[in-house]
């Protein structure tokens, strides 16, 4: 279950990706919230949290 939720937000956080011409003005906040929520579960799972 660990591996499928880090590929899921994997895939979230490469789609956030300001490259299209409609989120041009959203700015890297998509992405870094993702990203952000990914670290975390990194973590967590290398100290076997989750």
């Amino acid at each position: 279950m660990p591996i499928i939720l880090i590929i899921v937000l994997f895939l979230l956080l490469v789609g956030a990706f300001p490259t299209w011409p409609h989120s041009a003005s959203w700015g890297y906040y998509p992405s870094g919230g993702l990203g952000t929520l990914l670290i975390i579960v990194v973590v967590l799972m290398v100290f076997r949290v989750i």
